[in-house]
C-alpha cells in the first residue's frame, strides 16, 4: 500500500473500515465492517448487527479491500481490493459467485446501479467500467477522461442513467450511461477530490464533494455553480453525505473530527439535540477523550475515513474504530390545541389534522389509532426543532437553530420572529423568550416587548424539562431520574419585590415549596387540573395526584402526549410516525381526586354520582391510600376488594355478605378464622362450613363440647374422605366401634387390632383374623406368626382383667370416658372415678380449680391401671362421697409410687429384624428360643 496516498472515503492509512447498509436482512443487522491491518496482512469482511456481534465474515484476500456493496435483490456483496480483482458472494450461504480481474490498479470503489443489473468500478488507473452481472460480468462500458486516481463513484438517485465521479485530478465528473465521455466537468477544489455524493431530501439539484483543500463543497449540477463552501476542517475531507430525509450535511475529515451542518443555512448546526454514542465497534482504543464542540465530534481515534447514514443513525470509520452516532430525536414536533386540532412537522414541511373530523358514529377504542385525515398547512422557514400553540389556538410558534418564528395557525402566515434559547407561551397570550442564560424578553399580544432580568429563585437540580400548570401555582421539574411537584408560593414573592429589598444570587428564600418527589423519569407531561398527567421511562401513561401515583395504561411503543380535551374526557398521544391514538381519562375522576386533596370532601361527594360506576374502583384505591377506608368501601364496587376493605375495618357482618353473594371457599376460610379469633362462635361455625374446613369445625366443636356438632361433623368427614378428622371425632364422641370400623375401611388393620387391644379387646380375634386374611397376600408365615388371644391367653397378660372391664363399661361408655381418666394420670382417681360413672351412668368432669391437684402424672401403665380396676362397685364408701377419697389417695400418694414403681412392666418390643414373626417381651434375643417365651409358652 502507498503510504503517501490520501484517504478517501474508503480508505484509511493503516486500517480500513467501511460500513455499509445491508438491504432485506434481519433489522437488527445494520451493515458491514470492512477491515484490513497492514501488519496482519489479512480482510476480514464482517457483518455486524445492533449488539456488536458477527453475524456473517468473509475472508477475501491479503491486501485491502477499498470498497464493497451489497446487491440486495440478488442477495450478494460485490467488493474491489488492491489485488484488481471483483469479487462476489451470497451473503446468505456464503459462495463465491463471481471473481474477475477488473483493472490494472487499485480498485477505489465500487457503485451498484438501483434498478439495473449494473456495476461501476473506479480505479488508480483513471478508468471507470460498467459491468453487466446478466452478462456474465462483461464490461459493457469504459469511460476515460479523469487525469488521477478517480476515487469515488456515485449514481444520480434523481436520475440513475446519470452518475458522479471524484477524482484527484481535482475534478468532478458528470456522465451518463449511454456515452464514454463525460456530459461536463466542474473544477471543484484546488485539490483532489476525495468523495462526492448526491442531495436525496429533496427536489434540489445539489451534490456535495471533499477535498484535500480541507473544504466541501455543495454545488447545483444543473447550473454548474458552487452553492456553499464549508470551511472548518483542518485537514484533508475524506467523507460527505447528506441525510436522506433531516436537512443534515455530515462531513468528516482526517482531522479526527466530523462536522453536523444544517443543509440549509449552511451552519454548524444547532438545531438538533447532540447525538447519542450507540456502539464503539472496535475495543483497540477508548472514549475518554471523546471532545465535543458545538455538534462537531471530535472521539479522540484519529482521523476520519467513513461517514454512511443506517436509519437514523450515521456509521463514522477512523483510524482506531468505528463510531454509531443517532442523529435527530424520536419525539415528534406536534402541538394541539384545545379543540383538538394538530399540527406536526416533518421536517420543514408543516401539516394539520383534526380530531374532530372523527365522525360521531366511530366509535374510539383506547389505543386504537385514529382515522385523521392529513391536510397541508405551508412550509417553514427554518428547520423545527419544536411546535407550540398559545392558549387560545390562534397562532403556533416553531423554534430552531436558536430563533423561533410566530405563525397564525390557520393560515400559517409569518406575524413575528426573533432570536430565542428557549420560549414559553403564558396563560393570557403573552409570550417570553430566553435570549442567554440571564437575560428574558416578555413580548405582549401586541408583540412589545420588555426585558426580565431578575432571579426568582435557584433550585438545585438538573432540569431537563418544566412543566407548568394552567393556575400558576404547580410545577412539575423533571430530570434525568426523577420529578419534582413545587408550588410556587406567588403572594410571598410580590412581597418581596414590592418591598425593595434586593434579591440575593439564590433568589427569594420561601418562592417555591417541595410538595413531593417521584422517582420516575417523566417523557412527555401535562397538566389538567391540579393532575399531572405524564409516561415514564417504561412507556406507561400515569397520572399524579397529590403524590398518589396511578397507571392509566401500559403502552405498546413509544409515545407522546399531546393534549387533553375536557369534552371528551380523553388523553392523546402521537408516536414518531405521527399516528395518533386517545386513552379515557375522566375529568370529573380528576376533579374528585383534587377536592378529597384539598379536604373538601364535601364537594368531593357532589361529584362522586358523576363518575361512572366502572371508575369507582380507582376512586376507592385512591381513598384507601389517603386512609379512608370507610369511604372507600362504600365507593368500591368489586366483591373481592370489598371484602378486604370490609376485612381491614373488622365489619365482619359486611364481610360475610360479601361472602355469601361470591361463595368462595378462601373468603369463608379467612372470615371464618377472624370471626373465631374474635369470639364470634356462631358466625365462624357458618363460615366454616361453607368453606368445608373440616380441621376448623374440629376446633370449633371440641373445643365448645359440642356433641351433636362432633357427631355431624365425623359423617361429613366419611362423606369427604378425611378419614383423620372423621376417627378425632368419634374417638372423642367415646364410639370405639365405629373407629375400629373406620381403620378397618381404611385398610389400617395393624392399627385397628392394636386399638382392638387397648380399647376393645372382645374385637381383636375379629381383627386379627382379617388382619391374617390380608397378610396372607404379602407373607404366609407372617400371618401365621399373628397370635390370637383366644387361642393363646396366656400371651396377653391381664386379658380376662381387660374383658371383665370393656364388659362392665360397654353400656355406660360415655364421651371419651377412659382416655380422659387415664390422662389424669392418678390411678386412684380413675378406679374412683369409674366406678361412680358405671354406677351413675354419667361423665364426670372435676372442676377446672382441681386440675392442678392432677398435674403430676403417675408411671402407672394401661394393665396396671386395668388390674386396679377389679374392685366390687357395690362396696360402699368408707369416707364419703369421690373428693373425699381421692383427697386420701392424694395423701398416700408416695407409698402407692413405690407400689407403682415394683409393678411397672416394660414395654413390649417388637424385632424389627426378625423374619419368623417372633416377638420378643421383657427380655433380649439371647435369652429366648424361637416359638416360645421365659415361661415356656408359645410366643405371639
Amino acid at each position: 500500500m502507498d503510504q503517501l496516498c490520501v484517504t478517501s472515503l474508503y480508505f484509511v492509512w493503516e486500517t480500513l473500515f467501511l460500513n455499509i447498509p445491508i438491504p432485506n436482512l434481519s433489522e437488527n443487522v445494520i451493515g458491514a465492517i470492512y477491515t484490513y491491518s497492514m501488519g496482519l496482512k489479512a480482510l476480514r469482511v464482517t457483518v455486524s448487527s445492533l449488539d456488536q456481534t458477527m453475524v456473517k465474515s468473509f475472508e477475501v484476500t491479503e491486501l485491502p479491500v477499498r470498497s464493497a456493496k451489497f446487491i440486495a435483490r440478488k442477495q450478494w456483496v460485490v467488493a474491489g481490493a488492491d489485488d484488481m480483482y471483483i469479487r462476489v458472494y451470497n451473503y446468505n450461504t456464503m459462495d463465491k459467485v463471481k471473481v474477475f480481474e477488473a483493472h490494472t490498479d487499485y480498485i477505489r470503489c465500487v457503485a451498484v446501479h438501483p434498478t439495473l443489473p449494473y456495476v461501476l468500478s473506479s480505479s488508480d488507473d483513471m478508468l471507470i467500467k460498467l459491468w453487466d452481472w446478466e452478462k456474465g460480468w462483461v464490461c459493457t462500458q469504459i469511460f476515460e477522461g479523469h487525469s488521477h486516481y478517480v476515487m469515488q463513484v456515485t449514481f444520480n438517485p434523481k436520475d440513475t442513467n446519470t452518475f458522479a465521479s471524484a477524482s484527484l485530478d481535482r475534478t468532478i465528473k458528470i456522465w451518463n450511461l449511454g456515452s464514454p465521455d463525460p456530459n461536463f466537468t466542474l473544477d471543484a477544489h484546488l485539490k483532489g477530490v476525495n468523495c462526492v455524493d448526491y442531495f436525496t431530501g429533496g427536489d434540489k439539484p445539489y451534490l456535495i464533494t471533499g477535498s484535500d483543500d480541507h473544504t466541501a463543497k455543495v454545488w447545483d449540477y444543473q447550473t454548474k455553480s458552487c452553492v456553499q463552501t464549508l470551511d472548518g476542517h483542518t485537514h484533508n475531507v475524506s467523507a460527505v453525505c447528506f441525510h436522506p430525509e433531516l436537512p443534515i450535511i455530515i462531513t468528516g475529515s482526517e482531522d479526527g473530527t466530523v462536522r453536523i451542518w444544517h443543509a440549509t443555512t449552511y451552519r454548524i448546526s444547532s438545531a438538533l439535540a447532540f447525538p447519542e454514542l450507540l456502539h464503539y465497534v472496535d475495543t483497540c482504543c477508548n472514549l475518554d477523550g471523546i471532545e465535543v464542540l458545538e455538534n462537531t465530534l471530535n472521539y479522540g481515534l484519529e482521523r476520519v475515513c467513513v461517514g454512511y447514514w443506517i436509519y437514523e443513525t450515521v456509521v463514522i470509520g477512523y483510524d482506531e474504530g468505528t463510531i454509531m452516532v443517532k442523529i435527530g430525536r424520536e419525539e415528534p414536533v406536534a402541538s394541539m390545541d384545545n379543540s383538538g386540532k394538530i399540527i406536526w412537522a416533518k421536517h420543514n414541511e408543516i401539516q394539520t389534522v383534526n380530531i374532530r373530523s372523527v365522525g360521531a358514529d366511530y366509535e374510539v377504542t383506547d389505543g386504537e389509532r385514529l382515522p385523521l385525515a392529513v391536510k397541508e398547512l405551508g412550509t417553514c422557514d427554518l428547520y423545527p426543532q419544536s411546535l407550540k400553540h398559545n392558549p387560545n389556538g390562534r397562532f403556533v410558534v416553531v423554534c430552531g437553530d436558536g430563533e423561533y418564528i410566530i405563525y397564525t395557525a390557520l393560515a400559517w402566515r409569518n406575524r413575528s420572529f426573533g432570536s430565542a434559547l428557549e420560549f414559553v407561551w403564558s396563560s393570557d397570550g403573552e409570550y417570553a423568550v430566553r435570549e442567554s442564560t440571564s437575560k428574558i424578553k416578555i413580548f405582549s399580544k401586541n408583540f412589545q416587548v420588555r426585558i426580565l432580568n431578575w432571579l426568582i429563585r435557584r433550585i438545585d437540580v438538573t432540569v431537563k424539562n418544566l412543566y407548568w400548570a394552567d393556575s400558576g401555582d404547580l410545577v412539575a421539574i423533571a430530570s434525568d431520574a426523577s420529578f419534582y411537584i413545587i408550588k410556587y408560593n406567588r403572594d410571598v414573592v410580590s412581597a418581596h419585590l414590592d418591598s425593595g429589598k434586593p434579591v440575593d444570587e439564590q433568589g427569594v428564600e420561601d418562592a417555591f415549596e417541595l410538595l413531593y418527589e417521584i422517582n420516575e423519569r417523566v417523557r412527555t407531561g401535562l397538566w389538567v387540573g391540579d393532575c399531572f398527567i405524564y409516561n415514564n421511562s417504561s412507556w406507561r401513561l400515569n397520572y399524579c395526584v397529590g403524590g398518589e401515583v396511578t397507571t392509566m395504561f401500559h403502552l405498546d411503543r413509544p409515545m407522546y402526549l399531546l393534549g387533553y380535551l375536557a369534552n371528551q374526557s380523553r388523553v392523546y398521544l402521537i408516536d414518531k410516525e405521527f399516528n395518533v391514538v386517545g386513552y379515557t381519562l375522566l375529568l370529573s375522576l380528576i376533579e374528585y381526586k383534587t377536592l378529597v386533596m384539598r379536604g373538601d370532601l364535601e364537594r368531593a361527594n357532589e361529584i362522586l354520582p358523576s363518575i361512572p360506576k366502572e371508575h369507582h374502583n380507582s376512586v376507592a384505591r385512591f381513598l384507601e391510600s389517603r386512609g379512608m377506608i370507610e369511604d372507600a368501601l362504600e365507593v368500591a364496587t368489586d366483591p373481592d376488594y370489598r371484602f378486604e376493605l370490609a376485612i381491614q375495618l373488622g365489619k365482619l357482618d359486611v364481610a360475610k355478605e360479601i361472602a355469601t353473594g361470591s361463595q368462595t371457599e378462601s373468603k369463608w376460610k379467612q372470615l371464618g378464622e377472624l370471626a373465631m379469633s374474635t369470639g364470634m362462635l356462631e358466625m365462624a361455625e357458618d363460615c366454616l362450613k361453607s368453606a368445608m374446613d373440616l380441621s376448623g369445625l374440629l376446633l370449633l366443636y371440641s373445643s365448645l363440647g359440642d356433641a351433636e356438632g362432633m357427631s355431624k361433623l365425623a359423617s361429613l368427614a366419611k362423606e369427604q374422605g378425611k378419614n383423620n378428622v372423621a376417627f378425632l371425632c368419634l374417638f372423642m364422641l367415646g364410639k370405639l366401634e365405629e373407629c375400629l370400623q373406620l381403620l378397618v375401611d381404611s385398610n389400617r388393620i395393624p392399627e385397628a387390632a392394636l386399638m382392638a387391644r387397648s380399647y376393645l379387646p372382645s374385637k381383636v380375634p375379629e381383627i386379627v383374623a382379617i388382619w391374617r386374611k390380608d397378610l396372607n397376600k404379602v407373607n404366609l408365615k407372617a400371618a401365621e406368626s399373628l397370635a390370637d388371644p383366644e387361642e393363646y391367653p396366656n400371651l396377653f397378660e391381664d386379658w380376662q382383667v381387660a374383658l371383665e372391664v370393656e364388659s362392665k363399661v360397654a353400656e355406660t361408655r360415655i364421651s371419651s370416658v377412659l382416655p380422659f381418666c387415664l390422662s389424669l394420670g392418678n390411678t386412684a382417681y380413675v378406679c374412683v372415678s369409674l366406678r361412680k360413672l358405671l354406677k351413675h351412668g354419667l361423665c364426670f368432669y372435676p372442676p377446672a380449680a382441681e386440675y392442678v391437684k392432677y398435674a403430676d402424672k403417675s408411671r402407672v401403665n394401661l394393665v396396671e391401671a386395668f388390674r386396679n380396676l377389679q374392685v366390687d362397685e357395690d362396696t360402699p364408701f368408707e369416707n364419703g362421697d369421690l373428693n373425699h377419697e381421692v383427697e386420701e389417695q392424694n395423701g398416700d400418694e408416695d407409698g402407692q409410687e413405690e407400689a407403682q414403681d415394683e409393678g411397672q412392666e416394660e414395654a413390649v418390643v417388637i424385632d424389627a429384624d426378625s423374619t419368623d414373626g417372633a416377638v420378643l417381651v421383657n427380655g433380649s434375643e439371647a435369652d429366648e428360643e424361637y416359638g416360645t417365651n421365659n415361661e415356656g409358652n408359645p410366643s405371639a
